[in-house]
């Protein structure tokens, strides 16, 4: 694994130009462009915020204090902005390989560029949103700390980088051999949304007498709630209830690091098969 990671290291510029065509090809012919990555997740908070905040009630699971520095509204951007990348990425995931299929036959570099080329687009679109971020941080008035910035922020993102790295090794090569796949990653994303806390606190889970034990153990046990909690713990330090506990954190690291040993694994094992299809 370390030979092959270290390959994919010395055709990083083939990674880059990947990448760089992705982006070109997402944003041409159209008027907007780049602002769309702004604009799409913004409409989703505002729709969110109204829905679950404002109908729901789902910011009753929110710190009182935390309601005076940035409140649910920001609480909603620091979840969804880090969700669209993951979901994005499981979106493109199943056809990662498939997309690349011509240059996969004719290109002699390996081949878990292309996997790699697909969740690094997603993250430089992740990069891209961070303006909207800061926006509402400073006029909402966040509380972000040293520990969040040093600590959990990059913590969160290498994190959902390998999860999301395992899973495109995994999906795109069981994809081109199995083409249901696609189906179920879309059920799959709709159950891993409302399962890892971008809508509400996870507290309202925890603290809920009508949850049943096990269920808070498994709802505890998957890897993105840590991520996505530890994305929001940069912008609500001192609050104990919007940071991840020990529990979330072992399953965010073991889970990150679980799924891309299973994903490589996969990829390494169908590779042939893979090749014989495409």
């Amino acid at each position: 694994m370390a030979s092959r990671a270290l390959a994919v290291w010395e055709h990083r510029k083939v990674v880059g130009l990947l990448v760089r065509r992705d982006l070109k090809v997402k944003y041409q012919q159209s008027i907007l462009g780049y602002a769309w990555t702004m604009l799409e997740p913004l409409a989703l908070t505002l729709v969110y915020f109204v829905v679950f905040g404002l109908i729901l009630g789902a910011d009753r699971g929110m710190p009182a204090g935390a309601m005076e520095q940035g409140g649910f509204l920001l609480f909603l951007v620091a979840g969804i902005l880090p969700w669209n990348t993951f979901g994005a990425i499981l979106s493109e995931a199943p056809r990662a390989m498939i997309t690349h299929s011509k240059l996969i036959t004719t290109m002699k570099v390996p081949r878990e560029i292309f996997p790699t080329a697909t969740v690094g687009t997603k993250f430089i679109e992740y990069l891209l949103t961070w303006p909207i971020l800061l926006l509402f941080v400073i006029f909402l008035g966040g509380r972000p700390s040293w520990e969040g910035v040093l600590v959990w922020l990059p913590l969160a993102i290498l994190l959902q980088f390998t999860i999301g790295l395992g899973l495109t090794l995994l999906l795109s090569s069981v994809n081109v051999l199995v083409r249901d796949v696609e189906r179920l990653v879309r059920i799959a994303s709709r159950i891993l949304f409302y399962g890892s806390a971008i809508l509400y606190p996870a507290a309202m889970v925890m603290d809920s007498a009508r949850v049943p034990e096990w269920l808070k153990v498994a709802y505890q046990l998957n890897p993105l709630l840590g991520i996505f909690e530890m994305h929001r713990a940069v912008w609500f330090s001192g609050f104990e209830e919007l940071t991840p506990g020990p529990v979330a954190i072992a399953s965010a690291v073991v889970g990150s690091l679980l799924m891309l040993v299973i994903g490589y694994w996969t990829f390494r094992r169908l590779e042939m098969s893979v090749l014989k299809e495409l």
